[in-house]
Formats: C-alpha cells, structure tokens, sequence
C-alpha cells in the first residue's frame, strides 16, 4: 500500500477480519490512516486504531467506504473526496518542444527557490512544495532561463510513486507544458516503482483529462476527520 511505505519510520499496520488500516505520520503533510475492506468490519477497526494512534489520523480509501465508515463511527465525518488516479502503463510519446520552450529535465536542488516562487503564484494550495519531508526531486521545463512548469516526485513507496506540485506559470499556459512535465516524471516513477499514482481535486476537469490522456486511471476517494 502506498500508506505503508515507511515501515521504520512509526507507520502502524491494523487488521480486524478482512479489514486493513494503516497509520502513517506526517505523510503527504498530514498524519494519515489508509482503510481498506468491508465497511463494517473497517468501522470497528478504525474507531481502534484512532483510540491508538490519535485523532489526528485522518481515515482516507474508496469514497463509498470512507463514507461507510464516517457514518459509523461516532464523531466521524466525511472531509473531502477527490479522485485518486494510477497507471502502469508508460504514457504515450508526446509533440516534441516548441515555441522556445525546453524539454523537461530534472531540476538541480538550487532552483527550489525558482520552484518555490512559481508555486506561490500559479498554485499556492500545492502540497508539495520543497524542502516540505517526502518531497524527493522537482522536474520542470523553462522558457529560456524562466521556469516555466513543474511536477515532483513526492512521497513515493517503493511500488508507487506519486507525481504531485505540478503547476505552470500563468504566461505560459495553454501550451501543453503541464502534460509535458507530468509525461516526464510519470515516465520516471513508472521505470522506479512500477506504478505512478496522483491525487487531485474532483472538480478539476481538465487536469483529470490531462491525466487520463497519460494514462492513468481514475478512481473515487474521500478522506474523514474527528470534530
């Protein structure tokens, strides 16, 4: 499981029946609980294991389970939902760079402050941001010297790596640059991991078409929380 990817760094593993939970601290910014199996039996189990670790632990897998199990769980209740989106496949090749711009390429450690900057003003919600723990290496394409997009290899399992922070600055939009980069990095943690994952907002159509046109598959998530 991608929740599971720090088996030494204080993740707990829970099992009641068929149902699985799995808590890890400080993953993808948040201290997380992964569920997975019959509602029932993945209710009782996730009232355990917050009575555990916590309730800071926010209870996150399939939207109809998740929804399942707020309902069931005293003090529970849904949060969010949003897609969650993966493949195995490598994606198809794309156009080839135009119009001055670059391809995409790995970024050196001293552009974070480059990354940083370009966030803050075509994505300041992004998760992944540098120097933030789990966020291993920024891809990006430039426009010259200019950045011009990115994406990041963050909080990668050994078997799914997950793309996140992908942005393009606002100049440079509606030039395919966001699907370029992402092609870039998917391409890579296919080749590490054997699997590219992502999360993203359901309302975001066109960035899920995006991801589809790479190939990725989409499925329905939601996350709980106590309070």
């Amino acid at each position: 499981m991608w929740a599971a990817q720090r088996l030494d760094g204080g993740v707990r593993a829970f099992r009641l029946g068929d149902a699985v939970a799995v808590a890890s601290p400080d993953l993808c910014r948040r201290d997380r609980l992964a569920v997975a199996g019959p509602a029932g039996a993945a209710a009782r189990l996730v009232a355990h294991t917050l009575g555990e670790c916590g309730t800071t632990y926010r209870p996150l897998g399939g939207d109809e389970l998740i929804t399942q199990v707020a309902r069931r769980v005293t003090g529970l209740r849904v949060a969010a939902r949003f897609v969650w989106m993966d493949t195995t496949t490598p994606p198809p090749p794309g156009p080839p760079p135009g119009g001055g711009y670059g391809g995409a390429a790995w970024l050196p450690a001293a552009a974070a402050g480059e990354v940083t900057a370009l966030l803050a003003d075509a994505s300041p919600d992004a998760y992944a941001v540098p120097g933030i723990p789990g966020v291993r290496a920024w891809a990006g394409i430039r426009h010259g010297q200019a950045l011009a997009a990115v994406a990041a290899d963050a909080w990668s399992a050994p078997t799914a790596g997950l793309l996140a922070g992908v942005a393009t600055a606002v100049p440079a939009r509606g030039r395919g640059l966001g699907e370029r980069v992402c092609r870039f990095v998917t391409e890579h943690l296919i080749a590490a991991h054997g699997r590219a994952c992502l999360m993203a907002d359901g309302w975001n159509t066109a960035a899920i078409a995006l991801y589809r046109r790479l190939g990725y598959r989409l499925h329905q998530a939601a996350v709980a929380e106590t309070g």
